[in-house]
């Protein structure tokens, strides 16, 4: 989805004209519920013209990354016998436990974004993969973080 009507808010060119009112009124055509059961959400601006000449000597490679993907998948299946994203209330409290800082972390980010416990179920099952993806058996509170960055763009979009 567009950040706007023009697509172009947050872009640096200066370039929206967008009101406050038009861009509140473009994101409420999706329902907050409907945004909650979307597990990752990723605003994606557009690129500087400067990185067709970055270095690429610590990019992954499609290759290395789709790699990676399986192993995680592949460590999924061996733990609960599918994706994260499939996983109950019940297995997510035997396969996604935190606490400590981690667990603060997690209520701090429900309490000033008020999430719902759909969407801390869902940074969790985020989180897990992302662990996956690390090759570490704890979730961290640097999970736990991304996870949240990639579940919250629905809040945002509805003022929260």
């Amino acid at each position: 989805m567009n950040p706007c009507p023009c697509g172009l808010s947050g872009d640096d060119s200066g370039r929206c004209n967008c009101s406050a009112e038009q861009i509140q009124r473009y994101r409420s055509r999706i329902s907050g519920p409907l945004l909650d059961r979307i597990d990752i959400q990723v605003e994606v601006l557009r690129p500087k013209t400067s990185i067709l000449s970055a270095p690429k000597d610590n990019i992954e490679s499609s290759e290395e990354v789709r790699g990676r993907v399986i192993e995680a998948r592949r460590i999924q299946s061996e733990r609960a016998g599918k994706p994260n994203a499939m996983l109950s209330n019940s297995e997510l409290e035997r396969f996604c436990h935190i606490e400590g800082e981690t667990l603060q972390l997690l209520e701090h980010a429900a309490e000033q974004l008020y999430l719902s416990p759909r969407a801390c179920h869902r940074i969790l099952k985020v989180s897990r993969t992302i662990a996956d993806l690390d090759h570490t058996v704890d979730i961290r509170s640097e999970h736990i973080a991304e996870a949240i960055n990639y579940c919250r763009m629905g809040s945002e979009m509805h003022g929260l």
